[in-house]
């Protein structure tokens, strides 16, 4: 983008916002190889001809310590291998980095819709989850394993379809993750919004090593319309620098400055976490 001519730009831009933005059927400019089976590493951004994934995230809102350490065990030991079982992969488990919120979260990618129609049952088939999920599954009305369980759907963006894997993950290294939640006054920024991100932000996301592992449109939740995606870094020292050099990277400063991107978030709200030893991600 760096070579296009402004107002050539700007002008094409504009035919956009009449077209592509206002039908959400918005076309990738990130990305470039099939990704045939979603168990492959994808961390080299080229899925132009993916299928856009789907995305359940879970908050686990826990009372106490005592009942987090019954939950973190369920995920290891039955939530996650039968999640596995039915060939659903590259599940993110994670706390909270810091302080004292009790949060549990969950990530969870489905190749269909169908896939997610169908898993309360296929659990509840499932022997060997029922048992070795006994502990969690027995909690009493007067002493809840958790308070409430809030989830959220959601449709993967065309220009990031599938799970970027982060480097630290895939070499055991220690990392953190930023969940960030982009609120939109109605549908037409939201869709907007959506649009900037698929034609230049995430990759220059990409370029200052911020480290994208999913973009997603949240389908059914609360707040909508909104969007979520998730960021990764060996630390918050680093994380902290690729931001910084995220702001000062020009062709963000161009693309917050165009018409057709203006006014399209009315509120952003961000977590930091952590992953479990239980996590693929």
């Amino acid at each position: 983008m760096k070579n296009i001519d402004r107002r050539s730009f700007l002008a094409g831009s504009a035919v956009a916002a009449a077209t592509v933005a206002m039908t959400g059927s918005t076309a990738s400019a990130a990305c470039g190889k099939c990704a045939a089976d979603a168990k492959h590493d994808h961390a080299g951004h080229d899925h132009k001809h993916a299928h856009q994934e789907f995305y359940e995230l879970r908050a686990y809102r826990v009372p106490s310590a005592e009942k987090q350490t019954i939950i973190k065990d369920y995920f290891a030991k039955a939530l996650v291998p039968a999640l596995n079982k039915l060939g659903i992969d590259r599940v993110g488990v994670f706390e909270t980095l810091e302080g004292k919120d009790l949060t549990l979260w969950v990530l969870i990618p489905f190749k269909t819709l169908d896939a997610r129609v169908v898993l309360n049952e296929k659990l509840a088939a499932d022997k060997a989850y029922q048992a070795a999920a006994k502990d969690f599954l027995v909690g009493s009305k007067k002493d809840p394993m958790y308070t409430r369980v809030e989830s959220w759907l959601m449709k993967a963006f065309a220009g990031i379809p599938v799970i970027e894997m982060p480097a630290e993950t895939k070499a055991g290294k220690d990392r953190i993750f930023e969940v960030r939640v982009y609120e939109s006054h109605n549908e037409d920024a939201a869709r907007r919004k959506v649009h900037m991100f698929n034609n230049g932000e995430t990759q220059t996301m990409r370029d200052v090593k911020l480290a994208p592992v999913f973009f997603g449109e949240t389908l059914i939740g609360g707040n909508v319309p909104n969007l979520t995606y998730m960021l990764s870094a060996p630390n918050m020292d680093e994380h902290k620098k690729h931001w910084k050099a995220f702001m000062a990277h020009p062709d963000w400063n161009r693309m917050k400055k165009m018409p057709l991107y203006k006014g399209t978030v009315s509120k952003i709200y961000n977590y930091f976490l952590k992953p479990l030893k239980c996590s693929q991600i």
